[in-house]
């Protein structure tokens, strides 16, 4: 089992805000509040949870379903392979803990960076043209049409 993320998220109408415990000091930043140096990493994140361990089976599995042939057990690329998967599976099993708060159940977050008090503009309708023809009007315009359906010449040749 592993560990809950320290991380929480709260929507805002459609933007997430990630929150994040403060447990370091301060970080020394320019004179606009930008950190001179990273202030986290995930790297850093994932280091508070356990390491899986991929059995042999698996990895063979693993490398069947992608249609590879895995490399020799035992072997020094072996080893760096499993690591890398294993580093992987602790990834995605992090981001499986991170606890969505005030989410509806059945939206899909808004992974863009809005202003507080922004919002994806909706209204703006860009699908119209500018001469004011659309949907089977188009058809209209086509040098040849079949049913009300855009007739293609296809080369049969390949």
């Amino acid at each position: 089992m592993l560990a809950t993320s320290p991380f929480r998220f709260r929507y805002c109408g459609r933007t997430a805000i990630l929150k994040r415990p403060l447990t370091k000091a301060a970080v020394e930043t320019d004179a606009y509040g930008i950190p001179l140096n990273p202030t986290w990493s995930v790297n850093e994140l994932l280091s508070s949870y356990p390491m899986p361990i991929l059995s042999s089976t698996t990895f063979r599995r693993l490398h069947e379903l992608s249609a590879l042939i895995p490399p020799t057990e035992g072997t020094p690329e072996h080893d760096e392979m499993k690591r890398e998967l294993e580093e992987l599976v602790r990834l995605v099993e992090a981001v499986k803990l991170v606890k969505l708060e005030d989410c509806p159940g059945n939206t899909i977050a808004d992974g863009r960076i809005w202003a507080e008090g922004k919002g994806i503009p909706l209204d703006n309708d860009s699908s119209g043209d500018d001469d004011g023809v659309q949907g089977r009007d188009l058809l209209s315009l086509a040098s040849r049409t079949l049913n009300g359906m855009y007739v293609v010449e296809a080369n049969s040749r390949g």
